[in-house]
Order: structure tokens, then sequence, then C-alpha cells
């Protein structure tokens, strides 16, 4: 069997989607006989291959100067390679132009077309309206926005998503193919043995603190302004027993760079691309933070826990079901203020032994061999449309 997979949530310092496909080709490569073409912008019309793996990078402008993020308009060629390539099942991974392109494709291929529906896209676009035109424009969006994801997923064979909670809101809207495929883990890499003490030591942190994590996109909808408030929170009751380090790119660095002038103990890193270099980075952590209230899965937080360290995120933030520490791991209330009572309520627990738990947890449901069987199982059923 060829797979097809086209998104344009891909970059050299992309998360979430990224590292799906990337987990994916691994698995194809190590453990079946499948093929897989990945369908990418890039900044240049290139092909490689490596085996029964193929990628095709689009040449695409950036988004903007300060972004990783490419946006691909030569739709055209994109659906050329797809007929090209001939696979049997093809695979969209945004719910933009290139969505339609692989129903196009699909169509006249008389192939299947799943759609993944990696992230909620209205909640962003509904932040932005009503901050610059109001509530009345925002709702007009919205209704507009509902209307359109209900016109494109009822189109695919199957709308694939990646959380309970956005399953439920995609059905709420009418789109009654979804099914669940939860992301996974790589266990044997994402593990405590990497923790290290000279690591914190080289980023300045001391060894009886409590070093706090934050890894990901530095974008707008991960709430860095929460995150920063809820830290200086945290400070203002325990001083100096706590440090923070935040891993990641994005359009929200400035606002680390000016914090870090006026906040002691507060440490960034670009982001990681070698996946035990950041499961090390993980396990050398005593806490993962999450400020996001709009995750569709929250894959860092498994891979926190699966490298034996909790993580605290926020009720209703679609990450509920992936916080094994506890009840205490979970914030009550969207603000910085609860955030930082969840981060002193929790850490007064044995973390290290809370976190030998939730390693526990991720092995037991969340390994990438058990999420791709099934996956794969699904590609098989649908045979060709």
């Amino acid at each position: 069997m060829k797979i097809c997979d086209v998104t344009q949530f891909y970059s050299p310092v992309s998360g979430g989607v990224k590292r799906y496909l990337t987990e994916k080709r691994d698995y194809i490569a190590a453990y079946t006989e499948h093929e897989h073409v990945l369908i990418v912008p890039g900044p240049h019309d290139t092909v490689e291959r490596d085996g029964r793996l193929t990628t095709h990078f689009i040449a695409s402008p950036r988004v903007s100067l300060s972004s990783h993020y490419r946006l691909v308009f030569n739709v055209s060629r994109v659906e050329r390679i797809i007929r090209e390539e001939k696979p049997d099942v093809i695979e969209a991974g945004e719910p933009y132009q290139l969505a339609w392109a692989c129903l196009r494709a699909g169509r006249d291929l008389k192939r299947p077309v799943v759609g993944f529906y990696h992230s909620h896209f209205p909640e962003s676009y509904l932040r932005t309206f009503t901050r610059f035109c109001g509530k009345g424009i925002a709702s007009i969006v919205e209704t507009y926005s509902h209307s359109y994801i209900k016109r494109l997923y009822g189109q695919f064979a199957h709308t694939l998503v990646a959380s309970p909670k956005l399953q439920g809101v995609l059905q709420q809207l009418g789109v009654d193919n979804t099914r669940l495929v939860p992301l996974g883990v790589e266990t044997d890499v994402f593990e405590p043995s990497g923790r290290s003490m000279e690591l914190r030591r080289q980023l300045g942190v001391k060894d009886r603190q409590v070093l706090l994590l934050f890894v990901g996109r530095l974008a707008r909808e991960k709430r860095i302004s929460c995150l920063l408030e809820a830290f200086s929170i945290v400070r203002k009751y325990a001083g100096d027993r706590f440090a923070m380090l935040i891993v990641g790119e994005g359009a929200e660095r400035g606002k680390i760079d000016e914090a870090r002038k006026t906040t002691p103990d507060l440490h960034w890193l670009p982001y990681e691309g070698d996946a035990r270099k950041l499961a090390a980075i993980y396990a050398s952590g005593d806490l993962l933070t999450h400020a996001s209230l709009c995750e569709t899965f929250g894959l860092v937080v498994l891979e926190a826990q699966s490298c034996g360290t909790p993580a605290i995120a926020f009720k209703g933030s679609g990450m509920d079901d992936l916080i094994f520490g506890g009840p205490e791991f979970l914030a009550d209330e969207p603000t910085a203020e609860s955030l930082a009572k969840a981060i002193l309520r929790s850490y007064q627990g044995d973390l290290r032994a809370i976190g030998a738990h939730t390693r526990e947890a991720v092995i037991e449901r969340y390994p990438w061999k058990t999420v791709f069987k099934g996956l794969f199982d699904l590609y098989a059923g649908l045979g060709h449309a």
C-alpha cells in the first residue's frame, strides 16, 4: 500500500503535525512493506527519496519573516504530484486549499481520501476578529467557519481526530464521519534515563530548585503570557525555589526575551529536533506546565510524562484525559493564578514517584506502534473508492 500525506503545517521547527508524520514514516520503514509519499512546502521544488519514503517539497514563500511556516500557492503542482504517485490512500493534514486538492486528486484517481483535523482553527480566527473587529464580525466569521468545516470534512471518507474533545466539537457541527486516532509516544526514546544534573547546571539551575518546563511553539494560542505570569506568581510565594525553562521558537519569543531581563531563573533554549536530546530535556525537568486552552491532543504532555516528568494543564483544555498525575495536576480556572496554585500544590508531592506512575500510564496506553496499527487497519479497510 502507498500512503500519501499532504499538509502545510510542516516546518523545520514545527511540532505535533511534523512529529506525527515523522513517526508514521519511521513506523512504515521499520515495521511494514508500505510506501509513503509526503508533500509539504519548502524553499524550493525538490524531491528526496529514501528507500520506500519520498518527500516532495513545493516551493512556497514564508507566511511572514518571523515564521518558519510556508504557504503553498502552486496547488496544481500538488495535484499533479498526487496523480503521478498514484497512492492507494491520501491523507489531507490541513483544512485549506491543499485539502481540496487532495479531494480532487482522489476523485480523479478513484482513491479514498481522509482528512486529519489537527486543530480547531476557527478558535484562533475568532480571537483575532474579536480583538480587532468586535464580536459582531467575529460571530459572522464563526458561522461561516462552522459551515465551511461541515462542507469540507463531510466529503472525506473519514475525518481523523486525536482527542475525544475535538471529536465532540466536530460532531456538534454536523461532521459525522469522525474516527478517533490518538497520537503516541516512542517510549523507548522518551524515557527517564537521560535526566542530567549537568544539563541543569549548564542552564544555571540550582540543584535544589524545582525546574518547570514548557516545550512547544511559542505561538499566541499557547498563552505564553499566562505561563510567564504564573511563573511570576509562583516566585512571589516561593522565592527562588523554582526555575523555569522554555524550549521552542515562534512569534511570542520576544515576550520571553523581555521577561528574562527582569525575571531571575527564567531560561530559554531553541527548538530541539533531536528526539533523544529533547527526551533528556524533559527528563531533566521536574514538572511540565502547559497554559493552552485549546489543544487538540497535547503530545508534549505525553512525551514529558513518558520521561518521568509529571505535567500540569488546565481543565477543559483537551488534555484532561492525558494528565496522569492526579486531579491536583489540573488547574481549575483558565487563569495564571489558577495555574500557579496547581504548580504550588502539585510540587509538594513526590514528583519522581508520581513521574514513574505517569510513565507507566503512557506505556500502557500510547505507544506509537499501537496507534499506527489501528491507523493502518483503518486504511486497509477503506479499499479503493
